[in-house]
């Protein structure tokens, strides 16, 4: 079974545990998550934790060189910060509105971490695409309904001219 965490894609996190290795120190600073991997308990933060990768061209068009990518940090060395008091909080579990789901919640001043507004169920995904796309019509227009439509618009751009 997969592990719960606590801690989702975009909450803003501090580094509270480690260092970062050879004389980069990264506890203490903030940034918000990018991926979160639930098997390793590990998040990605954004522009922490960065090591550099000799990466080499794979062919004449590709461009080689030494670049930056973000290490994961283990979730247990990260502390979310709460967007309402600013300070870094562990996470409680409430009820929300409804009755139903458990929102995140801040230990300290109580408020709310889930962002109402930006969740939506696959269903409701479904059904907004649904909405937006048109029926597509089966019917194939035959060669000679096709010529006919061209050679009314050639006839209608004669007259305006």
């Amino acid at each position: 079974m997969a592990n719960k965490m606590e801690i989702k894609k975009g909450d803003i996190v501090e580094i509270i545990a480690g260092g970062g290795g050879k004389g980069i120190k990264t506890k203490g600073k903030k940034g918000k998550v990018q991926v979160v991997i639930p098997g390793e308990n590990k998040v990605i933060v954004e522009n922490l934790n960065m090591v550099k990768k000799h990466k080499k061209p794979r062919d004449a068009q590709q461009a080689g060189g030494i670049i930056d990518i973000p290490r994961a940090v283990d979730a247990s060395n990260v502390m979310v910060i709460c967007p309402e008091c600013g300070k870094k909080t562990r996470i409680g579990h409430t009820l929300g509105e409804d009755g139903k789901k458990y929102v995140r919640q801040c230990k300290k001043c109580g408020a709310l971490l889930d962002r109402k507004d930006s969740k939506t169920t696959a269903k409701n995904k479904k059904a907004k695409a649904a909405e937006k796309k048109p029926e597509k019509t089966t019917e194939k227009k035959s060669s000679s309904a096709v010529k006919a439509k061209a050679v009314d618009k050639a006839v209608k751009a004669e007259k305006s001219e």
